[in-house]
């Protein structure tokens, strides 16, 4: 059998292009699970070895570090040998990155496993992404960005459920949310194998090239980018000082708590993300800025009375800004991209995206370390309001302007 690929013809897999959508949905999946499988434990690394905030917020944005490497230099990578072989590629250092984790005797093998979790990403998600705008045979780019939102929050929710829960419940609590995260490797890598054969028939030479947004779409790539940048940067506070909070407000030392509260904004994530499919890509980055205001207010107010009930208030207004803005931002920029330099651009997004998060975590850290976590939170606060605030001024200058971004409905 014999199907269209995105340009020309491609040997089939067994599963077919809907298998291959499906595939690139988990792939998403499991770079968030790989990225969120440490932070229920980072409380007990931090006890175990006696690690400060800081520490543990460098660990956490090592891997966006990472992502800032692999990014530049292979961010147009699948757009040359296929989005299937960069996704197995980045799979399988995300598997490496579980064996280093399951093994780590000191903290030196975390940021090691944090700089392969992250090279796997910044391999796999550009791609992924990209695979599934270009499998959406009948749904569309719309519906692509609005199944990410889905998959990557549902791998995060699982991530953090799973991994409190076997960590308070079975012996060697720092063991076997890594052993899940590489069985559920290797069944990605099988599902990949089964899709069809995705190079393109003509195949250029491979080489580095700086980051570039074609012409014409430059305004709405960076009012996209920004918006999925707001998501991550409060997604970076929340998983780096997460658990501390949580532990500052009910002195629990259950992992399945802190794991069950974690994961209640992953949760809201993906059931935000549910309905945004039919939504306007521009209106959503619109509401994504003020949800983000409101889920910083109520981040500060939760750290400054150290209020659960406005810990968990934040959790659900965060998880929805999130679903909000980061839809938003991916279905701008999959509209506005042009097909045979998609994944580039896709890369170079989340290049600026996670470069601002790992500003976002490590700045948090330093000032949570230094001073308390209540001013981090401020500081923090401040900050992604002055981003909100550049995301603003950039839409409405757009408009005047009759940007691209008017032009996306997609």
């Amino acid at each position: 059998m014999t199907i269209s690929s995105r340009s020309g013809t491609a040997v089939a897999g067994r599963l077919g292009r809907d298998g291959a959508f499906w595939a690139a949905a988990s792939v998403l999946a499991l770079a968030l699970w790989s990225s969120g499988a440490p932070s229920v434990l980072y409380p007990i690394y931090a006890e175990r070895w006696d690690l400060t905030p800081v520490v543990m917020t460098t660990v956490f944005a090592t891997y966006q570090l990472a992502l800032m490497v692999v990014l530049p230099l292979f961010g147009n990578l699948s757009d040359l040998v296929g989005r299937r072989r960069v996704m197995t590629l980045g799979v399988g250092l995300m598997a490496v990155s579980a064996l280093l984790f399951a093994v780590a005797p000191d903290v030196s093998y975390l940021y090691a496993g944090r700089v392969l979790q992250g090279a796997g990403a910044g391999l796999s998600m550009g791609a992924a992404t990209a695979s599934l705008v270009e499998n959406s045979t009948t749904r569309g780019p719309r519906a692509a960005s609005t199944t990410a939102t889905v998959a990557t929050s549902a791998g995060l929710t699982l991530a953090l459920l799973v991994s409190g829960v076997l960590a308070e419940y079975l012996p060697m609590p720092l063991l076997w949310s890594y052993v899940v995260l590489l069985v559920l490797a290797t069944a990605s890598v099988v599902a990949l194998a089964l899709t069809p054969d995705d190079r393109p028939p003509v195949r250029a030479p491979w080489r580095p090239r700086a980051p570039f947004v074609p012409a014409g779409i430059r305004t709405g790539f960076v009012v996209a980018t920004l918006s999925v940048a707001l998501a991550y940067c409060v997604g970076a506070i929340f998983l780096s000082l997460g658990a501390h909070m949580i532990d500052q407000l009910t002195r629990t030392e259950s992992t399945a708590v802190v794991g069950a509260l974690l994961a209640a904004s992953a949760a809201c994530i993906g059931i935000t993300g549910l309905f945004l499919g039919r939504v306007d890509a521009r209106r959503l980055v619109w509401a994504g800025v003020g949800l983000t205001l409101a889920s910083l207010v109520l981040m500060a107010a939760a750290s400054a009375r150290a209020s659960l009930p406005l810990f968990l208030a934040w959790c659900v207004v965060g998880g929805v800004a999130y679903a909000v803005a980061f839809t938003g931002g991916l279905g701008l920029v999959n509209g506005l991209a042009p097909q045979h330099h998609r994944g580039a651009v896709l890369s170079f997004l989340y290049l600026v995206a996670y470069a601002l998060q790992a500003v976002t975590a490590i700045g948090a850290g330093a000032v949570a370390t230094r001073v308390s976590l209540g001013v981090a939170m401020e500081v923090a606060a401040v900050f992604l309001a002055g981003l909100c605030a550049v995301v603003v001024v950039l839409l409405l200058s757009g408009s005047r302007r009759a940007s691209p971004v008017e032009a996306v409905t997609a």
